[in-house]
């Protein structure tokens, strides 16, 4: 599977190497990967390089680093979250104001919606339904609620990226509607009309959804009230 790791930039090749594997398949998800001393002798390196190559890789995503009697590299299934970590991180140190995120999040949302209207199974509308329900009880909680609600107004958003059918649109959604959730939490809500004046555009939604109007539903994504706070 791998081979003598050239003595140039040893440290980049043998993320390379590794990475290959497991992208084209020949490493799969939960196998575990030599042990480093059998690793050197393959790639005929050091400890070091290949130390710093399998961090990097941790860091990606692409391994797991077990330590103890049974640890070892272990590939993981790829994940967002090096990106979405990533992104809040930039949100955090104000590379990225929640005004751009909400902006951008307006302009995709209601073209990802517009698709689910036409794609959305009646599962869909059903689970998007239920969601619709739990909002409402936190709805009539009152604003000690407001952080519950903002859950469940994440999965119903979510939950209509993934009737669209495209997962880039999922993936991309999911990671903006996970960072912008962080303000939502960190800034309880003081009135309790912005709550029920979003539960209705939320129920708006669905229905248009249901009734496959496409116009409608992009237009009510895109007027929908995205920030609350101030930055």
């Amino acid at each position: 599977m791998f081979k003598k790791t050239t003595q140039q930039r040893i440290f980049e090749d043998l993320v390379a190497q590794i990475e290959g594997a497991i992208l084209d398949g020949r490493l799969k998800t939960g196998d575990r990967l030599p042990a480093q001393r059998d690793l050197v002798d393959t790639f005929q390196t050091s400890r070091g390089p290949l130390r710093e190559a399998l961090r990097v890789l941790e860091q990606k995503g692409l391994l797991e680093i077990k330590r103890g009697v049974r640890g070892g590299a272990v590939v993981k299934q790829p994940g967002m979250a090096p990106v979405a970590e990533s992104l809040g991180l930039l949100i955090r140190h104000r590379e990225i104001t929640l005004a751009e995120l909400s902006e951008f999040r307006e302009g995709v949302e209601g073209s990802v919606a517009a698709i689910a209207a036409q794609r959305a199974t009646p599962a869909d509308i059903r689970q998007l339904k239920s969601l619709l329900k739990q909002a409402k009880k936190h709805v009539g909680d009152g604003v000690d609620a407001w952080e519950r609600f903002c859950q469940v107004d994440n999965r119903i958003h979510l939950a209509i990226a993934k009737a669209a059918g495209n997962r880039v649109y999922e993936f991309v959604l999911r990671m903006v509607h996970d960072n912008i959730q962080q303000y939502y939490e960190a800034h309880p809500l003081k009135d309790q009309q912005f709550m029920q004046e979003n539960y209705q555009d939320l129920c708006d939604i669905v229905t248009a959804l249901e009734k496959k109007q496409a116009t409608a539903v992009r237009s009510l994504m895109q007027g929908l009230s995205l920030i609350h706070i101030s930055e």
